[in-house]
């Protein structure tokens, strides 16, 4: 197995497909297989990121927080309607960033256990 698997998963970033490569490249095929297997579970697609962000213009401001384990930050978006909506604008802008943030983690997360 090559780094095919990286195709499949959505909405990929170029910047997180070059991260992941980078971490799994001394692994044997089975330890790919595994990791993609860990990984793609784990991992948050961009799209939905800016979906979630989208619904604090809604009401339900925070959850783009709640999805990326950042519940501190998520608590205080929900209590303040996003921080006056700016904190949901910010993020708006940054979703991208935010999934990269949250899928190198999982990764990292990913590759210590297959490493074990």
């Amino acid at each position: 197995m090559n780094d095919n698997f990286l195709f499949h998963l959505s909405n990929i970033t170029t910047e997180e497909m070059i991260f992941v490569k980078e971490i799994i490249k001394d692994l044997n095929e089975d330890q790919k297989k595994n990791f993609a297997m860990i990984y793609s579970g784990k991992r948050r697609d961009p799209q939905h990121i800016l979906i979630f962000t989208i619904l604090g213009f809604l009401g339900i401001a925070g959850v783009q927080r709640f999805v990326t384990n950042q519940m501190g930050m998520g608590i205080i978006y929900f209590f303040t309607a996003g921080l006056c909506f700016i904190g949901t604008i910010v993020d708006l802008v940054n979703y991208k960033s935010l999934a990269n943030e949250y899928n190198h983690k999982m990764a990292m997360e990913s590759r210590h256990f297959i490493s074990m």
